[in-house]
C-alpha cells in the first residue's frame, strides 16, 4: 500500500482527504464557539442575570478586557477567522462537484457562519458592547436592562448559529467520508 494511502487512512477506514481535514478543522473551530457560547448562555447568563445594573457593568467591563485582548482575542480570532477559512478551502477543495452534498452542507455553513457569527459581531453585538461599556455604573440608564437583554438574545443567536454552523460540517465531513 503507497504511503499516501495508509496516511490518507483515518480511524474507522474514513479517509482524510484534504477536503475531510478542512471539514475536520471547520467543525472543530466552530465546535470551540459553540462550547463557549454554550457556557456563556446556559451558566454566565443566569448569573448576569441575577446582577444588579452596576454589577452587571462592571462585569461587562471585565470581561470585555480579557475576551477582547490578549488570549481572549486570540481565541475569538482564530475560531471565527479559522472557521471561514477553513470551510472556504473545504469548499475550494469540494469544488469539482457543486452539488454533492458535502458542498451543499458546507456552503450552508459557511453563509450561516458569515451571517450568524461574522455579521452578528459586528453590527450588532460589538455596538452593543459600546453601549453597555458607556453606561456610568454609579447611574444606569432608564431601561438598561432592555439593553442587557438585547445581549442575552445576540448570544443565544450567535448559539444557535454555532450549533446550526457543526451540525452542517460535521453533517457534510460524515457525508464526504
Amino acid at each position: 500500500m503507497p504511503l499516501g494511502d495508509q496516511l490518507g487512512s483515518g480511524v474507522w477506514g474514513f479517509a482524510m482527504t484534504a477536503e475531510n481535514w478542512a471539514l475536520a478543522a471547520s467543525v472543530f473551530l466552530v465546535g470551540l464557539a459553540a462550547g463557549f457560547l454554550g457556557g456563556l448562555c446556559t451558566i454566565l447568563r443566569p448569573m448576569q442575570a441575577a446582577m444588579s445594573g452596576r454589577e452587571f457593568r462592571g462585569f461587562m467591563e471585565t470581561f470585555l478586557r480579557y475576551a477582547g485582548n490578549g488570549l481572549g482575542q486570540a481565541y475569538n480570532l482564530a475560531w471565527s477567522g479559522g472557521t471561514t477559512i477553513a470551510a472556504i478551502v473545504a469548499l475550494v477543495l469540494l469544488w469539482d462537484d457543486p452539488g454533492s452534498a458535502s458542498f451543499v452542507l458546507t456552503a450552508i455553513g459557511l453563509a450561516v457562519v458569515i451571517v450568524g457569527i461574522l455579521v452578528v459581531s459586528n453590527v450588532w453585538k460589538t455596538p452593543q458592547y459600546n453601549v453597555i461599556l458607556g453606561w456610568d455604573p454609579e447611574a444606569m440608564p432608564p431601561g438598561w436592562e432592555a439593553g442587557r437583554q438585547r445581549y442575552f438574545t445576540i448570544n443565544w443567536l450567535q448559539l444557535v448559529a454555532t450549533w446550526a454552523a457543526f451540525a452542517l460540517f460535521l453533517s457534510a465531513l460524515v457525508v464526504n467520508g
